[in-house]
């Protein structure tokens, strides 16, 4: 793969080059078109680790993706700058690919549905277990059906960018191929499954929908990826998008178990202090008025010396990075793995796996398949045109908006495109109204009490 390439501002649905600005590189503006959509406000009310918290401290889903933005502009100003020297490359700056990496990673869980990763499972779960689903799914292809077995928000969430925001347009927000090819960090389908002896980390999830590999194809051929088996190999941005969220889950979210008394400050502060690998700080943290100060000067001090290590790791093996050849996490490759990997052991038995988080997560799987349930239902009932709608299937599709039923509320002709609207509608809500709306259609509630 070539940088001159790789780096390319073209923007997806669009034949004309993206147009320059002396203020704004066109990554630049692709930032911002996230940042302005409103599938990126709702990620305001989405679960990062601790669902529905209560606290106005603990990262959301927007808050984790603003951050591994800022990890990510960092990791790839430093890499660029090396890149740019390295390559002679003319008219790209070091903040270029920083900007890329940004906006890449604010946008990387933009696919999630209610409840992060256990609303994935859900609606797996719901497409293999439900009587509503095993009726729709009948009439749907292997490479159809593949998509919501597997269901992935990575593949969701490059959904939205390409054809849920801005849908009348083609390629949606028409962000530049080069962050679409970043922000896609499995660049294959859901079908053909993946071989279970395939330990290639692309290969590890998907990053499109049967839906939409024709615009990923786009991607891919405008970037210059290296196509292999059942996909492409990845863009080299993609390590260091994939980078900045595994910093950010890691050391963040350890500081979150603190704030929340489910760490001790002692434990998280000799965590954080083998990844910087210098004691003093421990000293220096001493001196500052109480816990959550010192922690957070700690996280800091570890978020720095991670992209260090990272950044170095990337140039080292660009080589086999752009030959499609590398393939593992950076961080796995730094010398402070072994510190980040016993952070993420007493993660998940403290924080991910805490009682009220099952308990929420459990929950979860009821209102997402009992949402899906319902609307999957009508959207069935209203395209069998021969019986006339019922009242209640008529109110529910009254409740959704017309991009989620179809042109003129009319359902699409196909099984396939109708699960993938209603999909859209429910995996789209927020952790609270998906619960609120649970809630009153199944009659727990009413509107006003």
């Amino acid at each position: 793969m070539q940088w001159e390439t790789l780096l390319s501002p073209a923007r997806l649905g669009k034949r004309d080059p993206a147009s320059r600005e002396e203020q704004r590189s066109a990554f630049q503006r692709d930032y911002d078109r996230v940042i302005f959509s409103s599938a990126f406000r709702r990620l305001q009310d989405k679960t990062q680790v601790f669902p529905l918290a209560g606290s106005d401290y603990v990262r959301t889903r927007l808050t984790h993706s603003l951050e591994a933005a800022c990890v990510g502009r960092s990791l790839g100003a430093l890499v660029g700058a090396e890149v740019v020297k390295r390559h002679q490359l003319r008219g790209i700056h070091s903040s270029d690919i920083g900007a890329i990496v940004a906006a890449a990673c604010l946008a990387h869980d933009i696919g999630n549905p209610p409840f992060g990763h256990s609303g994935e499972d859900a609606i797996r779960h719901w497409f293999t277990a439900s009587p509503v689903a095993r009726r729709v799914a009948g009439g749907l292809s292997e490479a159809e059906r593949a998509d919501f077995e597997k269901f992935e928000g990575n593949a969701q969430g490059f959904r939205i960018l390409t054809r849920l925001q801005m849908p009348d347009n083609r390629g949606g927000l028409q962000l530049t191929c080069a962050t679409l090819g970043a922000f896609a960090k499995y660049p294959r389908p859901s079908y053909p499954k993946r071989d279970p002896k395939d330990r290639r980390v692309s290969a590890k999830k998907f990053s499109y929908f049967h839906a939409e590999a024709d615009l990923f194809e786009e991607v891919a051929q405008r970037t210059g990826l290296i196509a292999s088996d059942a996909g492409w190999r990845r863009h080299p941005l993609s390590f260091l998008v994939e980078a900045a969220d595994d910093i950010c889950y890691r050391l963040v979210d350890f500081e979150d178990g603190v704030r929340l008394r489910l760490i001790s400050y002692q434990e998280a502060a000799e965590a954080f202090v083998e990844v910087i690998g210098n004691p003093k700080f421990l000293d220096i943290a001493a001196r500052m008025h109480g816990d959550e100060a010192r922690i957070e000067f700690l996280r800091a001090i570890a978020i720095g010396e991670a992209i260090g290590h990272i950044s170095r790791v990337f140039l080292d093996h660009e080589v086999d990075i752009l030959e499609g050849r590398f393939e593992q996490p950076l961080l796995q490759c730094t010398p402070v793995s072994g510190a980040m990997d016993a952070i993420v052991r007493r993660s998940v038995s403290t924080l991910y796996r805490n009682p009220r988080g099952l308990e929420i997560e459990a929950a979860g799987f009821e209102v997402v398949g009992g949402l899906l349930d319902l609307f999957v239902e009508a959207v069935e009932a209203a395209a069998q045109k021969e019986t006339p709608l019922s009242p209640r299937w008529r109110n529910l599709l009254e409740l959704v908006p017309e991009p989620s039923v179809g042109p003129g509320r009319k359902p699409a002709p196909d099984a396939y495109t109708r699960l993938l609207r209603m999909t859209d509608y429910v995996s789209g809500m927020a952790d609270s109204s998906a619960v609120s709306l649970y809630k009153k259609l199944r009659g727990i509630s009413l509107p006003g009490q």
